[in-house]
């Protein structure tokens, strides 16, 4: 069971957490995040202490204060001293921690991954006491992660040995373990898995115990059809593929952390989301299954902020070859990409959409792998078109259904919604369309009106 901020953050919700796991009757592993919001309080006080913001002593203030009103409001009368103590010791070296970054003016991503740590680390050692009868275990000490095109990816093989070895002993009762942390598999240095890390944590674990089932335990009542917040009259979808899950999360729905799936697929166990603050949910279902559906697909989902690249040429050999090879080398995500050859002028033409956080990075990758192309006109071609979004249609019955992405193009056409790209993802489950962002929410209310209602 994986709770996350909001399920954690305040004392009402860690009542509700205690409820859900003191009413199951097997053992259970709860994993939980940092208090919701500290995560990111956390960064912004690194950040103020780094430039020399003395305000930064007010935003730690707040961050003690946050912990202390869940430990006077739920910490039993018998352990409240003694909890509180140990978590003054973690706020002391905190705060220690800060003052250094405030002296040296500067702030490694080392130092950072260990500032972000504290959230989780005193989350879990205040829950494990809340819950009658937890038991505390320190994932750093068997999530191991190594860096992988930048980022902290876990060591698979040793982060399943070592946490078979730590849950040996348990067989009953709750174990509860801090998400998102990590240590480094070499050098033994604090690192974290990321946004949505708890997530994976929780996923892992799971995986390597053989658990009966993952519960992702958040703040809406499941996966939905689209965005409630864009679209009030959005159902929740009771149940899903994993691959649907998959490509719904990978597509803009911030259910669940993408990563999160695979570890739990690959050995057969199901997910279910649910909601904390309504347990009697039935949630949403997500397990190795193909579950009839009335719809032409389960949900559509979106994602903001992208850049669409056009790269065109007579390159020798496969230019899209040479386009990914470069881009995956250095870590850059392409999120879907249409390709088009020309017999006549042995031209081919390649787009691509990134998020536009990492557009100038794969510009710049691509006038290096082709700057004697781009010299030479084999490359005639290399342009960008900003301030895009993409809208996602996901669900297994697109296999079967011949001319959806027509369809749904001619839905946007006859609604003045010019689309800029189409493509279809490998899993031929999805159907993604490139739009002005402009257009996107008018977009999302068109087409979950059209065919989700």
């Amino acid at each position: 069971m994986k709770f996350g901020g909001t399920s954690v953050g305040t004392v009402a919700s860690l009542r509700n957490v205690k409820n859900i796991v003191e009413g199951e009757s097997g053992p259970v592993v709860v994993v939980v995040s940092a208090l919701g919001g500290i995560t990111d309080r956390l960064i912004a006080t690194a950040t103020k202490a780094c430039g020399g913001d003395a305000s930064w002593r007010e935003d730690y203030d707040y961050i003690v204060d946050r912990h202390r009103a869940i430990a006077e409001g739920l910490l039993p009368d018998d352990c409240r001293k003694e909890v509180w103590a140990n978590v003054g010791e973690i706020l002391q070296e905190l705060h220690n921690l800060f003052y250094g970054i405030e002296l040296v003016g500067d702030i490694s991503q080392r130092t950072m991954d260990r500032v972000v740590s504290f959230g989780e680390r005193m989350s879990s050692l205040m829950i494990a006491h809340v819950i009658a009868g937890a038991r505390l275990f320190y994932s750093p000490e068997f999530v191991k992660t190594e860096k992988r095109y930048g980022e902290n990816i876990p060591d698979s093989q040793l982060t399943d040995s070592l946490i078979r070895e730590a849950f040996a002993g348990f067989s009953e009762g709750v174990a509860v373990a801090p998400g998102f942390i990590s240590s480094d598999r070499d050098s033994g240095k604090v690192t974290n898995l990321g946004r949505g890390g708890s997530d994976f944590t929780a996923a892992l674990i799971a995986a390597s115990l053989g658990a009966d089932v993952l519960e992702i335990w958040t703040d809406v009542d499941g996966f939905m059809t689209a965005d409630p917040r864009v679209i009030p009259g959005a159902r929740v979808i009771p149940r899903l593929s994993f691959v649907e899950s998959m490509d719904l999360c990978n597509f803009g729905a911030k259910v669940i952390y993408p990563p999160t799936i695979y570890p739990v697929f690959h050995k057969n166990i199901p997910i279910i989301i649910r909601n904390t603050l309504n347990p009697s949910a039935p949630g949403t279902f997500i397990a190795d299954e193909h579950v009839p559906c009335e719809w032409p697909f389960r949900g559509v989902s979106s994602i903001k902020d992208v850049c669409l690249f056009t790269v065109t040429g007579t390159v020798p050999g496969s230019l899209a070859t040479r386009i990914f090879s470069v881009l995956t080398k250095n870590g850059v995500e392409v999120l879907l990409d249409t390709r088009s050859e020309s017999a006549e002028r042995h031209e081919s033409e390649v787009s691509f959409a990134t998020r536009e956080k990492e557009a100038e990075r794969a510009a710049e990758l691509l006038s290096k792998e082709f700057d004697a192309e781009l010299s030479n006109g084999e490359v005639k071609r290399l342009t960008q078109r900003h301030k895009l979004s993409t809208l996602s249609i996901v669900g297994e019955n697109l296999k079967n259904l011949e001319g959806m992405a027509s369809k749904v193009a001619g839905t946007l056409a006859a609604n003045g919604v010019p689309v800029l790209a189409v493509a279809r993802g490998n899993s031929e489950i999805n159907l993604s369309m490139v739009l002005q962002s402009a257009d996107l929410e008018n977009s999302l209310r068109l087409i979950h009106k059209t065919y989700l209602e």
